[in-house]
């Protein structure tokens, strides 16, 4: 990738980290680019609309949503899957999500979650597959040498006490996943945080998708079995939906 281009996403992803406006000089520091370089780059972003100046500095540009919009259509995920997802969420009382593989990578591609998410996650790229049900349940279906990819390339860093971060004992679970078709996760990815996860069905073997759901610790045991059922049944209608997706076919009615 030419060292420029390589630059500018560094200082989009950089404006995207920040929790609010950030100014260059803050940048530059950020991704050890010099001053001027920086502004070049900003002017740059700014131009197409990646990122904004205010008065406090650059923040996210309204280009952004446009691309994330993109994204969910080229994934499929449309209205009616945010839709599923909500239903999960009134029905179960949990954060829900929509996840995937996809080119070696684990994503959370969509999400209806509270202010603060419950799970220790939020949508987009999810390095810590190791640490979570979906990531559990998406890993599970991968042959071993993919997974063992996966593995090297982001590690298995250890976010809490319970963690797993061996390898073949993250196989041995794996096992069991595939064998109950459900992932369980407790406090691995969060302090005091529970998720669930099932598979999305696919005739067609195609694309790897999971639909999961975080809660209080304090609440799981009590509701697990409502909530895998909640989740199972959100599944095979997104499995339903995506079939007919593939097929060209008008929703059902």
């Amino acid at each position: 990738m030419p060292q420029s281009v390589d630059r500018a996403l560094d200082v989009l992803d950089a404006v995207a980290a920040s929790a609010g406006p950030v100014t260059a000089k803050a940048l530059a520091r950020v991704t050890g680019c010099g001053l001027s370089t920086v502004y070049e780059l900003l002017g740059a972003l700014t131009a197409r609309g990646h990122v904004v100046r205010t008065a406090k500095g650059y923040t996210l540009g309204y280009r952004v949503p446009s691309l994330h919009r993109a994204f969910q259509r080229q994934m499929r995920l449309d209205d009616e899957v945010h839709g599923l997802l909500l239903q999960a969420r009134r029905a179960a009382g949990a954060d829900t999500y929509f996840s995937t593989y996809r080119d070696g990578g684990i994503a959370v591609l969509a999400g209806t979650s509270a202010a603060v998410p419950t799970g220790g996650f939020t949508v987009g790229e999810d390095q810590d597959g190791h640490a979570t049900a979906h990531g559990k349940m998406l890993l599970s279906a991968l042959p071993r040498a993919a997974r063992l990819r996966y593995l090297t390339a982001t590690g298995m860093r250890a976010i809490t006490p319970r963690t797993i971060t061996s390898p073949e004992t993250l196989d041995r679970e794996l096992r069991r996943v595939r064998r109950d078709g459900i992932a369980v996760e407790i406090e691995e990815c969060a302090p005091g945080v529970a998720c669930v996860a099932v598979p999305v069905p696919s005739a067609d073997g195609g694309t790897i998708t999971a639909v999961s759901a975080a809660l209080p610790l304090t609440e799981f045991h009590e509701r697990k079995g409502q909530l895998a059922q909640t989740l199972r049944q959100v599944a095979a209608e997104a499995g339903r939906l995506a079939a007919r997706q593939r097929a060209g076919g008008a929703p059902a009615h």
